[in-house]
């Protein structure tokens, strides 16, 4: 069983505490936190725009660290889940992989690119793996479309268009500062870029309009283009006035032989499925296939399990590389500087 030193009891530390504790390939052997409430067990103030609010936790059993290097320095933990803010995650890896442990951390996997190269060359030199915590293809419905787009079940992929929406964010102070967290393109439409890179492989040129909150991209549209002009991309994401719906997400994509849909949304606190996963054959059938049961935590669950597996055999997922993570966060930069400039950028 891998044992896991977690890195930040934040929002996402917190959800990925409640996801380890659904599956038996992994468990927490130790937590780095430098609030003394959180090393005590008082989880009560974590909040976030899904899942459940933080609680009071049992760590007895668990190691509990003030400092990073004590983590670092547990000769049990063998990989360290980083969940720090996104300034912190790339010298919290490099530090964690030069000290032979693997690496598994958060989205986005740095705030500029030269830090996910710096990344990726610190797990080359170590020999240890490096993945990043890219959650959208262990969603149900993300993962049984990825199924069918490999099989080739309805043909090539054509385009589509994908959603991610949420309200401010008020509960994090520095969300809109693009050398914290790095605003909703880098936090948020992450995503998403890294999902069209995935499957469509890495855009040649994007044009994005939107508005701007200070240095980052607050809302925009985005429309991507490929070596293949067949393909037609486009995505909606960033920050609205909507604090009823906090978070929204889903696509309609196009293959040869069918059009997929599916959106969700959290509307007055409450979890919504707007539209079930529904295929819409060429041939004029609606099918709407049966998914295996899941809430807001399984993909969290299925995402652990993809780590460990890698762990394991000692192969990086090919879901949660940082290649992909890196060029789906400049995707995000060149959308940026689409809408700052008002015209197409280069990829």
């Amino acid at each position: 069983m891998m044992k896991v030193g977690i890195a930040g009891i934040g929002f996402m530390g917190w959800i990925h505490y409640l996801a380890y504790q659904r599956t038996d390939c992994a468990t927490i052997q130790a937590v780095f936190s430098r609030n003394e409430k959180k090393l005590a067990g008082d989880w009560r103030g974590i909040q976030g725009n899904f899942g459940p609010p933080g609680e009071q936790v049992d760590l007895s059993g668990v190691h509990t660290y003030s400092g990073y290097e004590q983590l670092l320095e547990d000769p049990e933990v063998e990989l360290v889940d980083i969940c720090l803010p996104p300034h912190l995650h790339a010298d919290a890896t490099i530090a964690a992989l030069q000290k032979g442990k693997h690496v598994f951390c958060e989205k986005p996997m740095a705030l500029t690119v030269e830090e996910c190269d710096a990344m990726m060359r610190a797990s080359a030199e170590s020999g240890k793996l490096l993945m990043i915590g890219q959650v959208l293809p262990m969603f149900p419905e993300y993962s049984q479309t990825l199924e069918w787009i490999r099989a080739g079940t309805y043909g090539a992929v054509r385009g589509g268009t994908f959603k991610r929406v949420i309200s401010d964010p008020t509960w994090i102070p520095d969300f809109y500062d693009p050398r914290s967290v790095g605003g909703p393109l880098v936090d948020l439409h992450v995503h998403d870029a890294h999902w069209i890179r995935m499957v469509f492989g890495q855009p040649s040129r994007v044009t994005s309009a939107g508005r701007m909150r200070g240095d980052v991209v607050e809302y925009c549209h985005s429309l991507f283009e490929f070596a293949d002009a067949d393909y037609v991309v486009h995505a909606e994401s960033g920050v609205i006035a909507q604090q009823g719906r906090p978070f929204t997400h889903g696509f309609e994509l196009h293959l040869e032989d069918a059009t997929l849909l599916y959106e969700f949304a959290v509307i007055d606190g409450k979890g919504e499925l707007l539209k079930p996963l529904t295929v819409l054959t060429s041939d004029g059938k609606v099918e709407r296939p049966q998914l295996p049961q899941a809430d807001e935590i399984t993909p969290f669950v299925n995402e652990i399990e993809e780590v460990a597996r890698s762990v394991e055999s000692g192969t990086p997922s090919d879901i949660l590389g940082g290649d992909l993570a890196r060029d789906a966060l400049v995707l995000c930069h060149r959308q940026t500087e689409s809408v700052q400039q008002g015209r197409p950028v280069d990829v």
